[in-house]
């Protein structure tokens, strides 16, 4: 099935990323998916690899941090987790600034989501073919970042985020807006060996030549979490069809990751 591609392309100081209209119309928040590659102050092209112990030299990934979270203003924060392909979400309530933001090693957490409702603070996950999922409560001016791949998906970390929304923040899902940024699409999902690692109740998103549709299991694990429909919106960008554009994992295997970032201004 051929889906629209629901996001816009935004330029500045050498960087590139995408964004979702329907989040970017969020007053008050921030947020971008960014390409892989970047252009210094030279005018060349490099690597934007924001992901550590991928290749590139720790002090090279921190500088592309600083600089991507630069992007979008002076003196915002940052937090990230350790991804564990799990489905533990990290909480991080409103708290005084100078406990959260550090310019040189921002906050670093395990864990494969991140809900805040802190201002100045972008929470980052890092992918190369898995799933970042996006989502803002405006209402309550809480937002998520999601790291879901395979094995999140399975688990379902989209419900249980928006579960612990709900609990911790008093949010509703019918006013969440929500993106799900490029990732591995039902092209090239192949998984011959679905019977042994997913459950049965999910080969229904199997097609043919043993390829599973993820992009469908999120779309439906959102809306099964009361997320209108109308309300989300899908990137349709395949990333190992895109190497030129993302980190894939799939078509990589020894890659780099690239940055989806979400936040409150």
């Amino acid at each position: 099935m051929k889906r629209a591609i629901q996001m816009r392309w935004t330029n500045g100081d050498g960087l590139t990323c995408l964004q979702f209209p329907a989040l970017a119309n969020q007053p008050g928040i921030f947020h971008g998916i960014f390409l892989r590659r970047a252009v210094d102050n030279r005018g060349l092209r490099h690597e934007l690899n924001v992901g550590l112990a991928h290749g590139t030299p720790e002090a090279e990934v921190w500088q592309n941090r600083k600089r991507m979270l630069a992007f979008f203003g002076p003196d915002y924060g940052a937090a990230y987790t350790h991804q564990v392909h799990g489905k533990q979400v990290v909480l991080i309530q409103r708290r005084p600034a100078r406990e959260i933001r550090t310019t040189n090693r921002p906050l670093q957490l395990n864990g494969d989501a991140l809900v805040t409702d802190v201002e100045g603070l972008a929470i980052v996950i890092q992918v190369a073919d898995c799933q970042a999922i996006l989502i803002v409560d405006p209402k309550k001016g809480v937002v998520a970042n999601i790291h879901s791949g395979w094995r999140g998906s399975i688990q379902n970390i989209i419900g249980t985020t928006i579960r612990r929304m709900v609990v911790e923040f008093e949010c509703q899902p019918q006013n969440m807006v929500c993106g799900v940024g490029p990732s591995l699409g039902p092209c090239c999902a192949e998984f011959i060996n679905y019977q042994k690692e997913i459950p049965e109740t999910l080969w229904k998103y199997c097609g043919s030549d043993y390829r599973f549709d993820f992009w469908q299991m999120s779309l439906d694990q959102l809306t099964a979490a009361g997320v209108r429909p109308e309300n989300i919106s899908m990137a349709g960008i395949c990333t190992k069809c895109n190497q030129h554009l993302f980190f894939s994992y799939r078509g990589e295997r020894n890659t780099g990751r690239f940055a989806a970032v979400i936040g409150r201004r």
